[in-house]
């Protein structure tokens, strides 16, 4: 594949991102996610939307831990790829560093590229949660390794 740069290296990651969240999703509406599951994908997804709108400078719309729903997440799932795809294909300056408030009102200052991992290393963290949780209770999670997205065809 040769040398990869920064854009390519977190396109490919949040297409991953992307795959996965939707895999977990489908594993839940098959086997009837229930409510600790889901309210792990629910924050998953709006911790993504929080961070994305940090980037932009825009206010943040949602909660960080939101009411769990199936229906919301599986739309937010949607939108998320299509905000993080079209952020990717508009940044450059990874190095670059922004100014936002945390969820407890400090203000704060971090690298692009620091929060765009940051946000890959959050949704890969709680979505072993809800593997684990699903195995728990008896249901198989989701198959959502990197290499098997990539051998598959999912990342490119």
């Amino acid at each position: 594949m040769g040398s990869m740069n920064s854009a390519d290296y977190f396109r490919r990651q949040f297409e991953y991102e992307a795959w996965a969240n939707s895999e977990v999703l489908a594993a839940m509406r098959e086997q009837g996610g229930d409510e600790r599951s889901l309210q792990l994908t629910s924050h998953i997804l709006a911790a993504s939307r929080v961070w994305i709108e940090r980037l932009l400078q825009v206010p943040q719309s949602v909660a960080v831990w939101p009411k769990p729903d199936l229906a919301w997440c599986e739309t937010e799932a949607a939108a998320l790829a299509r905000s993080w795809r079209e952020y990717l294909q508009n940044t450059a300056d990874f190095d670059r560093s922004i100014s936002y408030k945390n969820s407890k009102g400090e203000l704060w200052t971090s690298r692009i590229d620091d929060v765009l991992i940051h946000v890959l290393m959050h949704s890969a963290y709680h979505r072993g949660q809800v593997a684990s949780h699903m195995r728990e209770k008896g249901q198989t999670p989701a198959y959502t390794d990197f290499i098997h997205a990539v051998r598959q065809g999912f990342v490119k």
